[in-house]
């Protein structure tokens, strides 16, 4: 795999970052010109002074990381994200509404879309796996679709598990080619980030993205 980069939006989502924590990861981002970085909301603009016009996505993420903040309050999120300068916006979908077996996740997955495809951004959503079952899983992803979401994402990575290799294959397998899937959660060495490519995963959400990329290129001198 020549562009193991370019799969890779690096991460940095905890609680306690500060600001030369972030300051970091746009350096790493830059040193190795990966897809993307994901950053918390607050600092979105500082991000995007520092890549300018350089070729990696700014992304942030809304109703993060539990899903059950009002529709109206992720509208604004995102609103405010895009107005801040971010390319694509990683959202954590309604659980609690879904496993209330409502028809609203599906409504605020559409409204979200149009708020992103409006101005030319993407929509990725986190279905956090690790709480799903085998059957609510499939279902996830068709409401997904019917939503219009640009990606599936597997995890916060607050969750009991983040991305595992037989769910990947399993979202790969009921998505429809257009709709990627970002893999996240617990991903930090390289074998893992290629299995995940492997196994159909069109983005790799890791804080271990610097990581990742010193493995490769020691076994890729």
């Amino acid at each position: 795999m020549k562009n193991l980069n370019r799969y890779i939006e690096h991460t940095a989502l905890h609680a306690a970052v500060d600001e030369q924590g972030i300051q970091t990861v746009l350096d790493q981002a830059k040193k190795y010109n990966f897809r993307g970085v994901c950053l918390p909301p607050f600092w979105v603009k500082k991000a995007k002074r520092e890549l300018a016009d350089l070729d990696i996505q700014l992304v942030t993420v809304v109703g993060f990381p539990l899903g059950y903040s009002m529709t109206q309050t992720k509208v604004f999120e995102t609103r405010q994200a895009i107005k801040d300068g971010v390319d694509e916006l990683d959202v954590v979908w309604s659980i609690t509404g879904f496993k209330s077996r409502m028809n609203w996740p599906k409504i605020e997955l559409a409204q979200l879309a149009k708020v992103c495809h409006d101005e030319e951004k993407l929509l990725k959503v986190i279905i956090e796996t690790a709480l799903l079952k085998e059957e609510e899983l499939s279902e996830a992803c068709h409401i997904c679709v019917d939503a219009g979401v640009d990606f599936v994402k597997t995890s916060t990575g607050f969750a009991e598990k983040g991305a595992q290799i037989k769910t990947i294959k399993r979202l790969r397998n009921i998505l429809p080619s257009q709709v990627g899937i970002k893999a996240s959660g617990g991903i930090k060495s390289l074998e893992q980030a290629e299995a995940m490519v492997a196994a159909g995963a069109d983005r790799i959400g890791s804080s271990s993205g610097h990581l990742i990329m010193e493995a490769w290129l020691d076994k890729n001198p």
